[in-house]
């Protein structure tokens, strides 16, 4: 599947049902040795209080990728399990 494919795709969570993004406004993290996706970086909105500050995002594992349909990507990530971290523009 080519990149440009992915980009309108949204992001759900197999565990709770929850949505998390969309792949367009998310970044791949890329192996630089073999070049395969190692995860995705979803921005966390949930407790944005400025447009100006850092930007929190989720770090999704690209094992926890399930199914990649038409419409959206199914991921399996439990609540306790995802990874957030924060970074500058």
């Amino acid at each position: 599947m080519k990149l440009s494919k992915l980009g309108g795709k949204e992001i759900v969570n197999l565990t709770d049902g929850g949505r998390l993004g969309i792949v367009a406004e998310s970044d791949l993290l890329i192996d630089e040795r073999n070049g395969k996706i190692r995860s995705l970086l979803v921005p966390d909105f949930r407790n944005q209080l400025s447009l100006f500050s850092d930007r929190g995002y989720i770090e999704i594992p690209w094992n926890c990728v399930k199914k990649i349909g038409n419409d959206m990507i199914i991921i399996e990530l439990e609540e306790e399990k995802q990874n957030r971290r924060k970074f500058s523009l």
